[in-house]
């Protein structure tokens, strides 16, 4: 296997190990700003391989589709047409005036820093119209006080993509000084091909710090819940309420921007 990311540099592998046949995550998206009077332009920053822009494109909204790596860009324009798709990095970006700003699956989580975090709220103010909304799928850092289920041991895991089969034994740790949750993943396949290392990092925000981030550059939290979601167990099904605890694994955000 070659170096870089196996799945970000190899996107239709990714959506191998990551189906979303139901759509849920972007369906989840379509419930929030229909419930909240969402406007129809969308931008979807780190919209990865294009599933979700392309959904939310489908139900008529009008949907940029941002994201820093060139080769989920390139796959979304060719197996999700639809939405525009543009390079942009989430810590700074200009890419127009939209209703709404999208960031799921964690995404907002790589501003890894304060600056950084700052940088991607004041890019969402200055892209949002008055009134406009951001949603948001992520991480609970709070879930990490006082449970260890997830840092005990390796999740390992196995799938079969056009004939090979891949194995990741994936570890993670929390790293209290950065506040980032580490994540080394090893993978194998049954070609003989060396062991591939990869790392990454999340941010760890906690509900209350992420309200006061978005407090302070203008926005009103509207919601804030670990579920239902689409990445919950159980999933987010149509018609489910937003939830009132954030004890979860997962946070599901929606705030609006105030009227100057």
């Amino acid at each position: 296997m070659r170096g870089g990311n196996l799945l970000t540099d190899q996107p239709a592998l990714y959506e191998a190990r990551f189906p979303d046949p139901e759509r849920l995550a972007a369906r989840w998206t379509e419930d929030c700003l229909r419930r909240h009077g969402a406007g129809p332009r969308v931008l979807d920053i780190g919209c990865g391989t294009g599933r979700d822009a392309a959904h939310l494109h489908g139900a008529g909204r009008t949907v940029t589709g941002a994201d820093l790596s060139e080769a989920m860009l390139a796959h979304a324009r060719a197996h999700h047409p639809g939405p525009r798709y543009v390079r942009a990095d989430l810590h700074g970006f200009d890419l127009g005036s939209f209703d709404a700003v999208v960031c799921l699956d964690s995404s907002l989580l790589y501003c890894h820093t304060n600056d950084q975090l700052d940088g991607f709220l004041t890019s969402c103010r200055h892209a949002l119209a008055p009134g406009g909304l951001l949603v948001a799928e992520l991480r609970n850092g709070a879930y990490f006080l006082g449970r260890t289920d997830l840092l005990d041991r390796p999740a390992v895991d196995a799938f079969t993509w056009q004939g090979r089969t891949y194995r990741s034994r994936t570890t993670l740790t929390v790293d209290r000084t950065a506040q980032l949750l580490r994540r080394t993943r090893v993978w194998t396949t049954d070609d003989g091909s060396p062991p591939l290392s990869q790392h990454s990092a999340w941010r760890l925000l906690f509900p209350h710090e992420l309200r006061h981030f978005l407090a302070a550059h203008g926005f009103e939290v509207l919601e804030l819940h670990d579920g239902p979601g689409p990445r919950t167990e159980p999933p987010w099904r149509a018609g489910d309420p937003p939830g009132t605890a954030a004890d979860g694994d997962r946070l599901h955000l929606v705030a609006r921007l105030h009227a100057h």
